[in-house]
């Protein structure tokens, strides 16, 4: 766990890994993401909690779901929203990420979410921002995605309730997947004890906890949760990427696999899917499918982690 991301009176002042976090802070989280809940189709509630404060977004790699939930999120809790183009930003120039920081915190903001293709960035900005900012990881390199791993448990969570007995499948490209490590970490801080990671075997990383499977139809016998991933081509060396129709054969998930399952079963996806892949788009349209239940969450998550940073 990082050392900065708890103040020294305990609460959470940057959210920057799920690695070791206390169950008891992720049930915190958790337990107030489902105050935030809305219904789609119904006008969405809006808060003051965050009244007089601004974040800014900070994404350095491409993204639909996660920037667009946290902007959402920001803007119902009563915040000013900036979302920098970084393309477009000094960054270009050569500033650092810290200077950037340091100017941008000179125009009174106090909460930076930030997506980042190198590991360490995060870290290094929570060193240098001032006490009464926060930092918040939407991405780190291949490394951490800590509010996709809080939406994911907190999906499974909602329809499973104990996730201390469950037994969960991720399965593709685990290796690269940031989302795959901090899904992993929210387990086992919830205290799952069955977690099984299922790919090729260049996929499979060493420096992971769970059973390891390169044959897909034995990890998923009795799966209670089945979180599919997509290959992160741009993580990877060009050789590492195996043939896409071997590769949908032997670990694209469809009926015959999912009957491998339990009945009640669960499929995830952190998205961008690829469709006919790792996933045929009849299972991921279908009754077992919490694929847009996760995107919903994710608001719901983000709304609860800002808030609890801001002491709100």
């Amino acid at each position: 766990m990082s050392d900065n991301q708890f103040g020294t009176d305990g609460h959470l002042r940057h959210l920057l890994t799920l690695a070791e976090f206390p169950r008891k802070t992720i049930t915190g989280i958790l337990d107030r993401a489902e105050q935030f809940q809305f219904q789609l189709g119904q006008a969405n509630p809006q808060y003051d909690l965050l009244a007089g404060t601004t974040v800014i977004n900070l994404f350095f790699e491409p993204s639909t779901r996660t920037r667009t939930s946290f902007e959402l999120a920001a803007r119902r809790l009563g915040a000013q929203v900036v979302t920098l183009d970084m393309a477009f930003s000094s960054t270009t120039k050569g500033e650092s990420l810290v200077d950037t920081l340091y100017t941008l915190e000179s125009m009174n903001t106090q909460l930076f979410v930030v997506r980042h293709p190198a590991a360490g960035v995060l870290e290094e900005m929570a060193r240098h921002a001032l006490p009464h900012v926060h930092i918040v990881n939407a991405g780190e390199a291949h490394i951490s995605h800590p509010t996709q791993g809080l939406l994911d448990v907190l999906t499974i969570r909602r329809h499973k309730n104990n996730l201390e007995n469950l037994s969960v499948a991720i399965v593709g490209d685990i290796r690269h997947s940031r989302v795959a490590r901090s899904a992993l970490h929210a387990l086992t801080a919830m205290g799952t004890r069955d977690i099984r990671l299922a790919g090729p075997s260049e996929f499979l990383p060493n420096d992971l906890p769970g059973e390891k499977f390169t044959n897909l139809d034995k990890a998923l016998e009795d799966a209670d949760v089945i979180m599919m991933l997509r290959i992160q081509k741009e993580r990877m060396q060009t050789d590492l990427i195996p043939d896409q129709h071997e590769y949908t054969r032997r670990y694209g998930l469809n009926n015959t696999r999912l009957k491998l399952a339990k009945t009640d079963a669960l499929v995830m996806h952190p998205g961008p899917m690829n469709r006919g892949v790792e996933i045929t788009s009849e299972i991921a349209d279908g009754p077992r499918s919490v694929i847009r239940e996760q995107v919903t969450n994710g608001v719901a998550v983000r709304m609860a982690v800002m808030a609890e940073l801001m002491g709100k």
